[in-house]
């Protein structure tokens, strides 16, 4: 039976939110194998002078466990 563990990552992006999950999971696939699933815990935008400055994501990504390492 697989383990499957969670980990919390905060990731931005300046252009958009969809680019700031794109982020994440390229980030955490550099050091995490077998990533099953995101799941985006909040939203979150940075504003300076009335725009968007920058797009930020808490994301729960969840990865089963490799039993041979």
């Amino acid at each position: 039976m697989p383990i499957v563990k969670v980990i919390e990552v905060i990731a931005s992006s300046e252009t958009s939110f969809d680019d700031a999950v794109k982020n994440c999971i390229a980030e955490v696939s550099k050091t995490i194998h077998n990533i099953d699933s995101v799941y985006v815990k909040d939203f979150k935008v940075h504003v300076k002078d009335g725009k968007p400055l920058s797009y930020g994501v808490i994301c729960k990504v969840s990865f089963r466990l490799d039993p041979n390492r």
